[in-house]
């Protein structure tokens, strides 16, 4: 395996109530190791984990998929360099 390409952990918080999908997330964020990805399905937009992830370093992809599902794959952003 190509060192350069990312691992995709998968995360399906489905049918979760909220706060869970959130703290599932979060929760996993927490253990991701450097230059992997989480993947995450869920049956809503999740708009207020977007703050979160641009205010904690990450960046974000969010795919609706045909189903009425989102697909939102997260990842930690490289840190920008000192002015």
């Amino acid at each position: 395996m190509n060192a350069a390409t990312p691992i995709l952990h998968q995360l399906d918080v489905r049918g979760l109530e909220p706060p869970e999908p959130m703290e599932r997330v979060l929760e996993a964020l927490d253990s991701l190791p450097d230059g992997d990805h989480l993947c995450m399905l869920i049956e809503r937009e999740p708009r207020p984990l977007y703050r979160i992830l641009a205010h904690n370093g990450y960046g974000y992809n969010t795919t609706v998929l045909p189903d009425f599902l989102y697909q939102v794959r997260i990842w930690r952003r490289a840190p920008e360099p000192d002015a």
